[in-house]
């Protein structure tokens, strides 16, 4: 244990620890005047986002870093976690089915109520997806040859489409975006060749990208009153269709502008008075601009990046293919959720929910990521003490 600690990456831990800081004073921030308007205590979701980050931080992130490495690439702890997450998820389908829209949240049948708190399977689907594929990759490494790329990575593709269409059903269109960049990239660093990782990035690209002109051109009538297809379309006429659907981008342009470069000071946004609906979720990093100014939202998107740099850096040096494969798969997930929602806020990209990690209030998606970090500094101390004793034979 002491060996562990003497080797951890200060490179991820100190800015993971400061993104979980900010993102409590943020939350406070963003929900605050909401809470005191309609007779809340004004502290309640700073308080409880401060529990998470303890939660997350002291138990879950440290016990995934004090684990012995061995456990997470074991066949039994990689079956157990990928049967778990799929039951979660299709028992999420069975509420669905039978309680329909009084189990829904914001138009999505995403979270399981357990009273003290709510689970979104998909948050814990992520994780288990990148450890179920940097387990069968790192079986199958070296394997990739032409003629037998199909065959061998038939089982995986067909688990995380399964995945896909479980999470698609609520449906969340964010969360299988996520799922797919996740297969995307780690089918494409596990060995199969450029050629064809490229080929079917762009088949990939070609085939969303005419599925959302044929929608658009389309407009079914059936859809029309749906809440994730507004959100869809409120991101090409946002004024247009403030009030079915728009009204968050609308906003977030507002905040953004009145933030101007140095923001309006800490606690004074005004977009989160009851302009901005549920400023503290996939939206606060409005709230951040209109705050502390664009300077400083690039600063803390300057501060993710960086810590996707040094995860990058960790699967680089890694001596494992498992190893290697889930510092790129952890990378994938904070990456993709940070490029949905920084275009999302920008109206870059259509409104599908995706939180800002580590900054959103969350407790699903804060312990989730928190043990993904735990698990890449348990690799990073891991590799570091492998290679001092190299260094000393």
């Amino acid at each position: 244990m002491r060996q562990k600690l003497h080797h951890l990456n200060y490179n991820i831990l100190v800015p993971y620890i400061l993104l979980v800081v900010f993102g409590i004073v943020m939350v406070y921030s963003a929900s605050s005047d909401i809470l005191l308007v309609n007779g809340f205590n004004p502290a309640i979701y700073g308080i409880r986002q401060a529990i998470y980050a303890f939660c997350a931080i002291f138990l879950v992130g440290a016990l995934c870093f004090f684990l012995k490495l061995g456990i997470f690439k074991s066949r039994r702890f990689v079956a157990g976690f990928l049967v778990i997450c799929l039951l979660m998820l299709f028992y999420l389908i069975c509420l669905k089915l039978f309680k329909g829209s009084a189990a829904a949240v914001n138009g999505s049948v995403g979270w399981i109520d357990l009273k003290i708190i709510k689970i979104q399977p998909l948050e814990i689907a992520k994780l288990a997806l990148v450890i179920y594929l940097a387990y069968f990759l790192d079986r199958h490494d070296g394997s990739f040859k032409k003629g037998h790329i199909i065959q061998n990575l038939s089982r995986p593709a067909i688990l995380a489409a399964f995945m896909m269409f479980l999470v698609i059903i609520e449906p969340d269109f964010g969360g299988t975006a996520v799922l797919a960049m996740i297969v995307i990239v780690m089918f494409s660093v596990s060995g199969v060749p450029a050629k064809n990782a490229v080929l079917c990035l762009i088949g990939i690209a070609i085939s969303v990208f005419l599925l959302v002109f044929l929608i658009i051109k389309w407009n079914p009538e059936f859809l029309q009153e749906s809440y994730q297809y507004r959100r869809f379309l409120s991101f090409l006429h946002p004024f247009e269709l403030e009030q079915k659907g728009g009204a968050q981008l609308v906003n977030s342009y507002y905040a953004i502008h009145n933030g101007g470069l140095l923001g309006v000071g800490l606690g004074n946004s005004m977009q989160k008075r009851g302009y901005l609906p549920e400023p503290y979720t996939d939206f606060i990093l409005a709230i951040i601009a209109e705050e502390i100014g664009v300077i400083g939202a690039l600063l803390v998107l300057g501060l993710i990046f960086y810590l996707i740099f040094s995860i990058m850096e960790v699967g680089n040096k890694a001596s494992s293919q498992f190893n290697a494969l889930v510092c790129f798969g952890i990378a994938t997930i904070i990456f993709t959720q940070t490029f949905f929602n920084v275009g999302a806020v920008l109206g870059l990209l259509p409104i599908t929910g995706v939180t800002l990690p580590f900054i959103s209030y969350g407790g699903s998606s804060l312990l989730v990521l928190s043990a993904a970090i735990g698990i890449v500094l348990n690799i990073s101390a891991n590799e570091r003490i492998k290679k001092e004793k190299e260094e000393l034979k």
